[in-house]
């Protein structure tokens, strides 16, 4: 597949993304997506053709093979990398969704007319939501693939020796051997590595964009309560220097009187 279209695709979101956004990108780019292309392809290239077992039982190499790998690795993080950065594409939908309210609203009102939005990128209100839910997507897809990836093969290991028991058609116990599990093994710790690290990014920038919205609502409510307050002291102000007006005006016109 073409993974420049995709990495195109999602360099726009850089515009719109926070600091954490931006290295999580460069480093599926550079630590997975291009490590995948140039060398994961080509080392799990000759996995079924090597897959070696000790019998001769016409159909049993195929069937042990499908028993210990259900899903090829190289499928399995094809799989991951595409829904891991989709989501990032829903920011850029938000975004041009917005510019084409904004676009209709000038046609319709004149270009003098007041702006629906201050800033079409900024992440307020609908947009906002719509990032942290891309980030909470990402983070449950990165997380679910490697619960995926423990649970067929424990501990993201490749052992070098692989035993099929009652798989029909193998006879008894037959044993196969894995073309080249070192270095399949090293890549998958690789891998799963670079997928924890966008994990910790993930969650780092969730936290973040939390953080800055609690304590921007927090001084926004702070201003509105010192408006409410000196609102409040200069009422009260004004209602005791008019009493004072009217007490001496009483008291002259009690004056002259006598």
């Amino acid at each position: 597949m073409d993974w420049k279209t995709l990495q195109a695709l999602l360099s726009g979101v850089n515009k719109y993304s926070t600091a954490f956004s931006r290295i999580w990108l460069s480093v599926v780019f550079v630590f997975r997506v291009l490590v995948y292309v140039v060398a994961a392809e080509r080392v799990w290239g000759d996995e079924q053709k090597d897959f070696d077992c000790n019998t001769r039982q016409p159909g049993c190499t195929n069937v042990c093979y499908d028993h210990f790998f259900p899903i090829s690795h190289i499928r399995l993080w094809a799989l991951q990398l595409i829904f891991v950065t989709c989501p990032s594409l829903l920011v850029i939908m938000h975004v041009a969704y917005r510019e084409d309210r904004e676009k209709k609203n000038r046609e319709k009102n004149g270009e003098n007319c007041p702006k629906l939005y201050s800033n079409t990128g900024k992440k307020h209100g609908g947009l906002w939501w719509t990032y942290l839910f891309s980030l909470f997507f990402k983070l449950v897809i990165e997380i679910l693939f490697l619960y995926l990836l423990h649970k067929m093969w424990d501990s993201f290991d490749l052992p070098r020796l692989v035993k099929c028991t009652n798989i029909d058609p193998c006879p008894n116990t037959v044993d196969c051997y894995i073309a080249r599990p070192t270095e399949k093994r090293v890549f998958t710790y690789f891998m799963v590595g670079a997928s924890s690290i966008c994990i910790v990014l993930t969650v780092c920038e969730i936290f973040y964009l939390i953080f800055k919205r609690v304590v921007r609502t927090a001084q926004r409510w702070k201003k509105s309560t010192k408006r409410s307050v000196s609102y409040s002291k200069s009422s009260t102000c004004q209602c005791h220097l008019k009493q004072e007006k009217e007490n001496k005006s009483q008291n002259r016109s009690e004056a002259t009187q006598l």
